[in-house]
């Protein structure tokens, strides 16, 4: 995927959660090393490369997160409200797979 596909994309996430601002939200992000943080709360401010969350926790406590909208992008970082994904996968995971092992994507033939 080009850098000029990867920015509209990223646009386009800054521009659908702006429309999210002050709902509750559900984050599934992917901390590295097989550890994946699973929490809810609301959706507190969008700005143009990251947005933050005030997360519940504990004994009715909350706490501040942020997240970039490149991590919603590769897929480190997954929302949902409702139980309903807020955004398809942008890569598909033979596209992910191809350029992690460093295999080229098969020619095509234009005609």
């Amino acid at each position: 995927m080009d850098l000029a596909k990867q920015a509209k994309i990223v646009d386009s996430i800054h521009d659908t959660l702006h429309d999210f601002v002050g709902q509750r939200l559900k984050v599934r992000a992917n901390m590295g090393r097989s550890k994946i943080v699973e929490s809810e709360g609301v959706l507190t401010q969008v700005h143009p490369q990251l947005f933050i969350m005030e997360v519940d926790r504990k004994r009715g406590r909350t706490a501040r997160q942020s997240y970039q909208y490149v991590d919603v992008l590769t897929g480190m970082v997954e929302l949902s409200q409702n139980g309903e994904p807020l955004f398809a996968p942008f890569i598909e995971e033979s596209t992910l797979e191809d350029e992690l092992l460093g295999e080229p994507e098969p020619e095509r033939v234009l005609a």
